[in-house]
């Protein structure tokens, strides 16, 4: 059954790079041959091993769920090599695995250091690598493969894993369905808000593409900031960044018209209130501190100079928050007390059943009530005293699972740090690329800040990256108990 679903993941992998060859096509760019022929291999691939396994066992049980998921994304990664090799755009295996890792987990770490002069098809490949991770590569499997039945459940867990993953629908396919109608409508819709915003048809897909899946590859050197003077443009891409931090299932409440249950939210009142307060201090630490004529083009008068300081704020603590990872400035460069600010950013995440990475906002909120929750009991000792999350009384085994998340992911990121150091990198860029390898963000801090790349880091680096951007991808458990020997004992 594994090989099976392998073999499928491999097909879709396949079908979309046919998008990529026609897009080459018609943009002309002169390597049309070179990604079909990258299709044709992944297809023939995935079809031979659909074949080999195709008496397989319909059931799937958690232990294949979380082996599927993990063995997916690896195989999806190493298959998405074969445009950059085949073309050219990249020489060597491992930068081009790198820059495959980067686009399927939605960190947008690249190491190209001339994106524009990369053939439109492959620029096209990286955002449909961001696109296909976003919403998950599992939960399409699921939504368009009924087949799999009630095993399918199984694979939604392992993919998104998290409390409180809330069904749209009863049966698991057809809530992978409307998430990734949701998904899609978002994309149109954000692509032609760009296009008509001053962005051309090409731009505007592929930034729509990395916004929703909170990737952040750009085709332009300067990301974002290569439209600063085009405000709307920004703001647009704010306002669908805002949308793909959100909870997905709150999106389509939104949709229905059930707005009570948005408000009544507790993760997305909390969402809102850390983007508005943070916003806000970022906003007046570079009024005070930032020469902002000096920092940023096009500032004439005190008023174009707050709506540049409000605008480019908002879109970097969205962007850090969200996940995302575009730039429209070096923030690193607005005083160190921001860059700490941002530092910490990257530990927050954006909402659970969203397509952010990080630790995501619930978790972090049922972690503050519970320490609350601890001061009281403490003055209570005798005194039944429980967490509630909208209303609802919080399991044992929920608090459990985040506090053994949150610990996990802080040795995951100390150990990712040390890995980084044992490699000679200097403690800054050391912290900054763990941090933001892990929690899927792209910009780190050091000599891998948001106007630099990855290209500087070692092969051992790329790899030792690309394994911590899958494990923050795939929220640690997945991945992680595959590395343990108790997994693999014959039941």
């Amino acid at each position: 059954m594994v090989f099976f679903l392998m073999g499928v993941l491999l097909l879709f992998n396949g079908g979309l790079m046919l998008l990529s060859s026609l897009t080459s096509f018609l943009t002309q760019d002169g390597f049309t041959f070179e990604i079909t022929l990258s299709a044709f291999l992944v297809l023939s691939f995935g079809a031979l091993l659909m074949l080999i396994t195709r008496q397989y066992n319909n059931q799937i049980q958690k232990r294949e769920g979380y082996l599927v998921v993990s063995l997916g994304w690896l195989l999806m990664s190493l298959s998405g090599t074969l445009p950059y090799l085949l073309t050219g755009s990249i020489q060597a295996f491992v930068p081009s695995f790198f820059e495959s890792m980067s686009g399927y987990t939605t960190t947008g770490a690249t190491i190209l250091h001339d994106i524009e002069a990369v053939p439109k098809g492959v620029l096209f490949w990286r955002s449909t690598t961001h696109w296909i991770g976003g919403m998950g590569i599992i939960v399409l499997a699921i939504a368009i493969l009924p087949f799999l039945g009630i095993g399918g459940m199984q694979l939604f867990t392992a993919e998104a894993p998290g409390p409180g993953n809330d069904k749209l629908h009863p049966r698991i396919t057809d809530t992978a369905k409307r998430l990734w109608l949701i998904y899609l409508s978002f994309t149109l819709i954000e692509t032609f808000c760009l296009y008509f915003a001053g962005m051309s048809f090409f731009d505007a897909i592929n930034h729509a593409m990395s916004t929703l899946s909170t990737g952040g590859f750009s085709t332009k050197n300067s990301s974002i900031a290569f439209w600063n003077q085009n405000p709307l443009i920004e703001y647009i891409i704010i306002f669908f960044m805002f949308l793909a931090g959100t909870n997905f299932i709150v999106s389509y409440f939104a949709i229905t018209g059930k707005f009570k249950k948005v408000f009544s939210d507790e993760e997305f009142k909390s969402y809102f209130f850390f983007i508005l307060f943070f916003t806000v201090l970022v906003c007046g630490m570079i009024l005070l501190h930032v020469d902002i004529p000096q920092h940023f083009e096009g500032v004439t008068n005190s008023f174009s100079a707050l709506e540049t300081a409000f605008r480019h704020a908002l879109f970097q603590v969205l962007s850090v928050i969200t996940t995302t990872g575009f730039v429209t400035a070096d923030f690193t460069q607005w005083t160190p007390f921001l860059t700490i600010v941002f530092f910490g950013l990257m530990f927050l995440g954006g909402s659970s059943g969203s397509t952010s990475g990080g630790v995501k906002v619930v978790r972090h909120l049922l972690m503050i009530k519970g320490g609350f929750l601890e001061f009281k009991r403490a003055l209570h000792p005798n005194a039944i005293i429980q967490a509630r999350y909208n209303k609802k009384i919080v399991g044992e085994s929920i608090s459990y699972n985040i506090l053994g998340f949150f610990i996990l992911y802080m040795l995951s990121f100390i150990i990712g740090a040390l890995g980084f150091g044992f490699m000679g990198i200097d403690f800054e860029s050391a912290v900054g690329l763990a941090a933001s390898t892990l929690g899927n963000v792209g910009p780190a801090l050091g000599a891998f800040g948001p106007v630099d790349n990855y290209e500087a880091l070692a092969d051992a680096g790329k790899i030792w990256a690309s394994f911590l951007m899958l494990l923050g991808r795939l929220e640690l458990f997945t991945v992680l108990i595959l590395l343990t020997p108790f997994f693999w004992k014959k039941r």
